[in-house]
C-alpha cells in the first residue's frame, strides 16, 4: 500500500461545534492513494510527544491534491492541531489501513459521533441506493453535508433531533432496510451493529475506532480479538491500523 510521511499544508480550518474541528490539507501524494475509510497519522509540533495522532480521512479531493479531517478535541495534540490556520505547516502519513469494500447494494451509512466524518467520502464514492443514520449525542454536524447523497435520518440521545435513541432506533421507527451495512463509531454502538446484522441477515463493514500507536501495524498496540489467527502475531488478534480500520463484522470480536 502506498503511504508518504510529509509536511504538507493547511489550505483551511473551521470549528463545527465547540470542540469539533475541520481541516482540509493540501497533500497530493496522500490524495491521490486515499480511499474512503482510510486514515492519517498526524504529527504534533511537541517534540515531547513523539505518537501521531490517527485521525480518518472526511473527504479527499484528488483533482485538488487535498484531503479532510474532522477531528474532537480531546488532548494536547488534537488541541493543538485546532490553533492550526491556513498556510501552517503540518507533518502527516498516509493513506493508512484498509477502507470500505464497496458494494453494489442498498446501503445503510452508519455514523456515530466523531465515527460520522469518515462516511462522507463513502456516501460520495457509492454507486447505489444510499440511507444515511447519523447518531448524535445531541449538538449535529456535517448532517447537511450528507444530503445531497440521500436521506439522511438523525437520532440523538436527547431527543433534540431525529428519533431520541441510537442509530439502531432510529432504523426500526422509520421502517428502513437495507443490504449491506456500512459503520464508524463508539464500540457499544458497533457491537449493537453487528447483532442487528446477524439478526437480519445483512452484509456489516465495520470501522473500528481505536488509539493507535505507530499507525503502521509494528507495535501491536492496537489489536482486536479476530476468528482467525493473525499471521504476524500467530494469535487470535487483527492490528486495527493495519489490517483495518474497517472489518467484515464476522471477522472479529467486540
Amino acid at each position: 500500500m502506498e503511504k508518504t510521511k510529509l509536511t504538507a499544508k493547511v489550505v483551511s480550518q473551521e470549528a463545527l461545534t465547540e470542540d469539533i474541528f475541520s481541516m482540509w490539507i493540501q497533500a497530493e501524494p496522500v490524495a491521490k492513494a486515499a480511499k474512503p475509510g482510510q486514515f492519517i497519522s498526524v504529527y504534533t509540533n511537541d517534540a515531547s510527544k513523539l505518537l501521531p495522532r490517527p485521525i480518518s480521512l472526511c473527504e479527499v479531493d484528488k483533482a485538488q491534491g487535498r484531503v479532510r479531517i474532522v477531528y474532537r478535541v480531546v488532548g494536547a495534540g488534537t488541541d493543538e492541531f485546532s490553533t492550526y490556520q491556513a498556510g501552517d505547516d503540518i507533518t502527516i502519513l498516509g493513506p493508512l489501513g484498509n477502507g470500505f469494500t464497496k458494494k453494489n447494494k442498498k446501503a445503510f451509512l452508519i455514523g456515530g459521533g466523531i465515527g460520522i466524518p469518515p462516511m462522507l467520502e463513502l456516501a460520495k464514492q457509492l454507486d447505489c441506493e444510499r440511507q444515511m443514520v447519523l447518531g448524535y449525542r445531541d449538538v449535529l454536524f456535517l448532517k447537511d453535508e450528507f444530503e445531497p447523497f440521500g436521506k439522511v435520518y438523525v437520532a440523538t440521545e436527547d431527543g433534540s433531533a431525529g428519533t431520541k435513541g441510537n442509530v439502531i432506533d432510529a432504523i426500526k421507527a422509520n421502517g428502513l432496510t437495507a443490504d449491506v451495512i456500512y459503520a464508524c463509531g463508539p464500540t457499544p454502538m458497533l457491537r449493537a451493529l453487528k447483532a442487528y446484522a446477524e439478526e437480519q441477515g445483512i452484509e456489516c463493514w465495520l470501522s473500528l475506532e481505536e488509539k493507535m500507536a505507530c499507525g503502521i501495524g509494528a507495535c501491536l498496540a492496537c489489536v482486536c480479538q479476530s476468528k482467525d489467527v493473525d499471521e504476524h502475531s500467530q494469535v487470535h488478534n487483527k492490528r486495527i491500523c493495519k489490517d483495518g480500520p474497517v472489518f467484515l463484522a464476522q471477522e472479529v470480536e467486540l
